[in-house]
């Protein structure tokens, strides 16, 4: 109530504040146990920095009131031990979810201190890494304006990387594909069907989303609904990774399609042979995969000029 002294919580009640803030990403968000962990976590190092970056134990007040400087502190601390920069951008989201769930608990609506992620240095387009690539859906569908929205967005990326669909073959998909079995019936350009297998990953992604949607999700009806229940515009997929990959100070290239091209490179990496590439791209003609080989080779290239003493 106004006139009242404003309640100064110690480092203990912080560490409180945290675990409140665990339950709330866990029951009220539904995120999942890996994002809540990890969340968690990037919390706590935050207080125990601030203990020692401040000089004493750390009050909610203190904490509402950090800087811009404060958090470059932590990020050069994070930096110094050996993040890299997508994973320490994740870091300052963390962060930053963490400070403004402590404002809404203090009834405090002020700006967060404005901070840009750290920007991985350009380079040539290439395939995306693979942690590069899970982070960019997980940091999506974590930013999403609902949880179901959230878990939408996480099984539409996982089937672009984990099973090479182009975006307009995942918007196109149906209810009668549920159950999720090994494999999905996918149509492509031209009407062309083919057979992808299906990893775990994604399955339980698709699956986890038709649980959370809102909608009914049976028949013909499309399998990815937008906020009001109608079909999905591919645009808005664009929209969500071009604000995830923002956060996370990935490269421009890495677009929705940059997914699908990273699934077949890393496929070609591991030995897949061109024919059966090509099958599983839905590819008309062999010509349209070799270009893969033009990108791993390119790749390898890069690596000797780095590595070699005479390059």
């Amino acid at each position: 109530m106004a006139g009242e002294p404003a309640t100064v919580l110690t480092s203990p009640d912080v560490r409180a504040l945290a675990a409140r803030w665990a339950e709330y990403l866990q029951h009220d968000r539904r995120r999942s146990p890996h994002t809540v962990r990890a969340y968690v976590a990037t919390a706590h190092r935050l207080i125990d920095f601030l203990g020692e970056h401040l000089g004493g134990a750390v009050a909610r007040d203190r904490l509402l009131e950090l800087k811009a400087s404060d958090l470059r502190a932590f990020l050069a601390r994070r930096r110094a031990e050996g993040l890299g920069a997508a994973s320490a951008a994740r870091e300052l989201s963390g962060v930053r979810a963490f400070l403004k769930y402590a404002g809404e608990q203090a009834g405090s609506h002020s700006q967060l201190p404005r901070t840009r992620a750290p920007k991985r240095p350009r380079t040539l387009p290439r395939p995306a890494a693979p942690e590069d690539a899970m982070g960019l859906a997980q940091d999506a569908a974590e930013h999403a304006s609902a949880p179901w929205i959230g878990a939408r967005d996480l099984a539409i990326l996982l089937l672009l990387y984990g099973a090479g669909l182009r975006v307009a073959e995942a918007l196109s998909l149906t209810c009668r594909m549920l159950p999720i079995g090994a494999t999905l019936r996918v149509t492509g350009k031209r009407s062309k069907t083919r057979i992808v297998p299906i990893v775990p990953a994604v399955k339980e992604a698709v699956e986890d989303y038709a649980r959370q949607c809102p909608y009914p999700v049976a028949g013909d009806a499309p399998l990815f609904v937008g906020a009001r229940g109608g079909p999905l515009n591919a645009d808005l997929v664009r929209r969500s990774v071009a604000a995830a990959r923002k956060r996370l100070g990935l490269p421009d290239s890495l677009t929705p399609h940059a997914l699908r091209h990273s699934f077949a490179t890393h496929l070609l990496a591991r030995g897949v042979d061109l024919r059966a590439l090509q099958e599983l791209l839905g590819h008309a003609s062999l010509s349209s995969t070799q270009i893969y080989t033009a990108v791993d080779a390119a790749r390898l290239l890069d690596v000797y000029r780095h590595a070699h003493p005479r390059a």
